[in-house]
């Protein structure tokens, strides 16, 4: 019984996420919409669109490697937020020396490098044998948000 109970839970929840985001076909994204997209991203590929909260949300790949992106677009073409993978290597150095400093001995896993208006932060993973954290941070390294994984 616990098991059905279990599994009856788990189909409603998925059934109801996809009340909030719903997949759409390019032809149904406003011109306006995909042509800001195409502007700033000229070389995605692979783009999948969503609609989410009143905003479109991009999901593509770039670059010779496909780097994983996430976009999301206001109706009337406005960029309000960018999320991109990156390498731990291309964090700036001045969130690597915190990170050494604060988390001794954990590694970095996860990297995105996210632009809101003109606010950049960073999110990602570190973990040691015993805890991982998601932590969110600014170009300097100072932690904005902190979570036990």
């Amino acid at each position: 019984m616990n098991r059905k109970t279990i599994l009856s839970a788990c189909l409603l929840t998925l059934s109801t996420m996809g009340a909030f985001a719903q997949d759409i076909p390019q032809s149904q994204v406003p011109a306006v919409v995909v042509n800001s997209f195409q502007q700033k991203f000229p070389k995605a590929k692979g783009v999948d669109w969503e609609l989410k909260a009143g905003l479109y949300e991009a999901e593509f790949e770039t670059g010779l490697f496909g780097t994983d992106h996430e976009v999301w677009i206001q109706s009337n073409g406005k960029i309000v937020r960018h999320k991109e993978a990156l390498a731990k290597n291309d964090l700036p150095k001045a969130v690597m020396a915190k990170m050494k400093r604060d988390f001794p001995g954990y590694r970095i896993e996860d990297v995105k490098r996210i632009s809101e208006e003109q606010k950049i932060t960073y999110a990602f993973e570190v973990k040691s044998r015993t805890e991982e954290w998601k932590l969110v941070v600014d170009p300097n390294g100072n932690v904005l948000a902190k979570r036990r994984d």
